[in-house]
This record gives C-alpha cells, sequence and structure tokens, in this order.
C-alpha cells in the first residue's frame, strides 16, 4: 500500500476532498453542467478578449523579476529565417519566410497562477518538522524541483538551451488539459469604489453582491473589475510606479472572514484585473510567521483554487453593467506547457 502524502493537512484546507492524488482543485467543480450554464448566458453573440497584450505593463516595475517578451528570428543555416528567402538550388522559389521565438516570462502580463506557483512550510507528516509542500501534500524537491545554482536560473547571455525546472505535478498543463470553460461572474469593484487604493474584506465585498444583485454558485467563475489593467492599458508601455502600486482596490488577504467566503462560495478560480488580487505585501499580521500572501497561500496552497491576475476586464464590465447583466460564458486555457508554475492567458467572454 501506498504511503500517505500527508498525515494532516492544513487549517482550512480542502486536501484530499478530491481525492488524495488530485492536480486540478476546485476546477473539479467547473462539470459539464456549468459549461452548459456558461453557454446558456450567450445571448448577443459579442465577444470580449480579456487579455491585454503580452507586453504590458512595460518594463520591470511592477515585478522587479519579470519583464517584458523578447522576439527573436530562428536560424535558417547561418542567416536569421526573417524576411528570408531560399538559395542555392531553390534560389528561384517566390517564398518568403518568417519564423521566430520568444523570450516569455509567462507571468509577466495576463496570467494564471498553477497550483505550483505558491506552497507552504507545513509539518504534513506530523512529525513537528515543517516541508515545503503543495496543495495536497504535493513536495518541493520531489514532485516539484529546480535547481540550487543561479547560473541555472533566470536568462543567461547565452540563451539556455534545455530546462532547469519542472513541476513534475500541479503543472499550469492540468489545467489546460481539464479544459478552462464555463459561467463566469463579475463583481465589479470600480463602478462602486472607483480608482483610489481600497483594500476591500468581506464587508465591502459583500456590500458590492449585495448592491448589485450579484448571485454565486458553486462553480463559477469570478471576475474582480477594479480598473487597474485599464490604467496600464492608458499608460502605453510606460508605466509610472505611483500608479503601479497605489491605485484601484485589492482584496485584503488577511481578512479572514473574506477568506471563508472563498471556501464557502463554491467559486472554481478567482480572477482579478490588478497585479495579485490581494494587496501585496499584506497588510501587518498579528503572528511573524504567517504568509506575505496569504489570500494566495488559502486559495492554491490550501483549496486549489487557481488564481488569474492582470486580467482586462474593463470593456466587458462596462457592457455588463449598461445591460444589466453580471454573468457570461468564459473561456480560458492556459498554455499546454508541461512543468510550468504560471502561463500567459488570451481568455475570451462571450455575452
Amino acid at each position: 500500500m501506498t504511503e500517505p502524502r500527508w498525515r494532516h493537512r492544513p487549517e482550512g484546507s480542502n486536501w484530499g476532498d478530491f481525492g488524495p492524488d488530485d492536480q486540478r482543485g476546485r476546477l473539479n467543480l467547473i462539470t459539464r453542467e456549468k459549461v452548459l450554464q456558461g453557454m446558456a448566458e450567450v445571448r448577443e453573440g459579442l465577444v470580449f478578449c480579456l487579455s491585454l497584450p503580452l507586453d504590458f505593463p512595460g518594463g520591470n516595475l511592477l515585478n522587479e523579476r519579470r519583464h517584458p517578451p523578447v522576439l527573436r528570428p530562428t536560424l535558417r543555416g547561418d542567416r536569421p529565417n526573417f524576411n528570408c528567402t531560399l538559395t542555392g538550388a531553390e534560389s528561384a522559389r517566390t517564398d518568403v519566410f518568417n519564423d521566430d521565438l520568444a523570450i516569455l516570462h509567462l507571468q509577466y502580463s495576463t496570467q494564471w497562477d498553477a497550483l505550483s506557483h505558491v506552497g507552504g512550510l507545513f509539518d504534513a507528516d506530523g512529525d513537528g518538522v515543517a516541508e515545503k509542500v503543495f496543495y495536497n501534500g504535493f513536495r518541493a524537491g520531489e514532485d516539484i524541483v529546480g535547481p540550487t545554482e543561479t547560473r541555472d536560473a533566470g536568462v543567461q547571455s547565452d540563451m539556455a538551451l534545455h530546462s532547469t525546472s519542472h513541476a513534475g505535478a500541479l503543472g499550469i498543463e492540468r489545467m489546460a488539459a481539464h479544459g478552462v470553460q464555463g459561467r463566469g461572474v463579475m463583481i465589479d469593484l470600480r463602478a462602486h469604489y472607483g480608482d483610489a487604493r481600497v483594500l476591500v474584506g468581506y464587508d465591502a465585498l459583500m456590500r458590492v453582491i449585495d448592491a448589485d444583485r450579484i448571485a454565486i454558485e458553486t462553480g463559477d467563475m469570478v471576475c474582480l473589475h477594479t480598473g487597474f489593467a485599464q490604467r496600464v492599458l492608458e499608460m502605453d508601455r510606460s508605466p509610472d510606479r505611483a500608479v503601479l502600486h497605489e491605485s484601484c482596490a485589492v482584496l485584503d488577504g488577511r481578512d479572514e472572514r473574506l477568506l471563508r467566503w472563498i471556501s464557502d462560495s463554491g467559486l472554481a478560480v478567482l480572477i482579478a484585473d490588478n497585479y495579485a488580487v490581494e494587496a501585496f505585501p499584506a497588510s501587518q499580521a498579528r503572528h511573524e510567521c504567517c504568509s506575505i500572501l496569504p489570500l494566495h497561500e488559502h486559495c492554491l496552497f490550501k483549496n486549489g483554487i487557481h488564481l488569474g491576475e492582470l486580467w482586462h476586464l474593463t470593456p466587458l464590465a462596462t457592457w455588463l453593467r449598461e445591460h444589466g447583466r453580471t454573468r457570461f460564458l468564459l473561456t480560458a486555457p492556459p498554455l499546454r506547457l508541461p512543468g510550468a508554475v504560471g502561463s500567459p492567458v488570451t481568455p475570451i467572454a462571450t455575452v
């Protein structure tokens, strides 16, 4: 008999509820019925792209470790394979070829977080020693591996030809293979709180939900519109640091009632048009040992809830409000890139 991956699960988690080897988390709640419910929201055949251009926000002021994508041609022999014609025996051919590659920071712009993106130090074995573990007890160094040497990380001057990290469990490809399509629900925080930096806890969120008569059911994909991505778009790849760090609503990850609501609501995924969904860094914790990103900890590590960040929700949110609606069909598969801990995404909403 195989030894269990964990003997104790974190308080407030759902480890094991979808099976001892589950790697999908609350995506399991997006059933065939939820897909049909999403399709039933399509009345106009109107489509909204919910992605920023993937070279936004521009620069690295939002996250110093993440940089805009770089495009370069591939090689055809010893020549750049761009606006390239054939040579030699085939030089009379009329073809002109372009072929390129991308150096891409997977979580630079509009993105999904995989469940392997954030784990925690937790005594899953019950032996008094905290281990580095991820959702459902998958282990750092065993299931999710990466280098220890700086030379094997980051982008070096000579582009590396081999991978050095790999999420053998909880990689983003698990999300892609499941398919991400179903009913989306919009919570329009910007309509109530404007563009000022506002920390939104449970009470403030419930005021919006009640005022707009929003119904959230098990398996829905919840989107939070703050207007942040719209501000990023308007800065046209030359972002202002103050705007990036001092604008628009963010969830209060320290609010335990908010975290309980996320669990109890039955939402399948949580999406926002801001940098991290929650305030980063979070407000001061009562205990020094606590997570710096408590909502990430609660969602990704404890409950298998994928997070979407930096989605461009303003045009959709505006249309929905003008038409008295909050629901739509959402289609948002990540790249099926085995072993990645996040992915760019080009979500499509259909109303």
